[in-house]
């Protein structure tokens, strides 16, 4: 069934003027002038086809058009605003489903949301796929990627882009290769790999070193399961949070994002 189009803007203007019987004082209420109320009512009333206010002497007064309307009209607004908190209630909501690359998951990202939960008990996280998990298809909240930044997505970097050479302690000096970290020139790879996550096993199991992003390495480092090969350089690629923006004015994201991003 097709909706009647419904002058919203007159009927909450009409709302407001029919508390106060005074279009000052509905002007100050919805913070326009009282010529913008006057015309709004003036507009409501041609396309309703009848008279909603009478001047009197005694100021303005309701015809009976208007105040059979008043009563319905009240209660579909409240009717409003209870569906716009049903729309909003997601933003209070404690459950996040987000994806993340496994490796970085394991190694970076899972520490963190558990102390965020120490902090927060009630926030339950569900891990809905890796870096190529569809947005809309997962139903997700976030996503975090490797890339040079957030696409088409409004995005935040979790880290700056630094990337570093690594081994487990004591193992060859052969070198992994991935698409990331390719060999260098003249050096023929021991092994090659496709992914990050690949890459870091094969370091991990001892079989050389490569190039790693450095959150990626940041705790095996401080653990003593790697060593670093030389100091951190730079990259343009580090780990993105990134999110359609709809979901970035949600205050669980907000909250969920700052703690992510505090200097530790």
């Amino acid at each position: 069934m097709k909706r009647t189009h419904l002058p919203l803007n007159g009927l909450r203007v009409l709302d407001a003027a029919a508390r106060h019987l005074s279009f000052t004082r509905a002007a100050d209420e919805l913070a326009v002038t009282p010529a913008a109320v006057g015309q709004q009512i003036r507009a409501l009333e041609d396309a309703l086809g009848v008279i909603l206010f009478r001047r009197t002497p005694k100021g303005l007064e309701l015809t009976d058009e208007a105040i059979s309307g008043l009563d319905p009209l009240r209660e579909g607004f409240l009717r409003f605003e209870e569906a716009v908190q049903a729309m909003q209630a997601g933003q209070s909501s404690q459950f996040f489903t987000f994806a993340a690359p496994r490796d970085f998951f394991g190694a970076w990202l899972a520490a963190r949301l558990a102390a965020y939960r120490n902090q927060h008990p009630d926030v339950r996280f569900h891990m809905a796929g890796g870096q190529r998990a569809d947005f809309t298809e997962a139903n997700l909240d976030f996503a975090v990627r490797l890339a040079e930044g957030p696409g088409d997505l409004e995005g935040i970097a979790l880290s700056p882009g630094r990337r570093i050479a690594v081994s487990a302690p004591d193992a060859a000096a052969a070198w992994i290769a991935w698409p990331g970290g390719p060999a260098p020139s003249g050096v023929e790879a021991a092994i090659e790999v496709g992914a990050t996550g690949q890459a870091l096993s094969a370091v991990l199991g001892g079989l050389g070193r490569t190039l790693l992003p450095y959150p990626l390495v940041e705790s095996f480092l401080k653990s003593g399961a790697m060593i670093a090969l030389g100091e951190a350089e730079a990259t343009n690629t580090t780990y993105w949070l990134v999110a359609p923006r709809p979901q970035w004015r949600q205050r669980k994201m907000k909250a969920l994002v700052d703690f992510l991003t505090e200097p530790s």
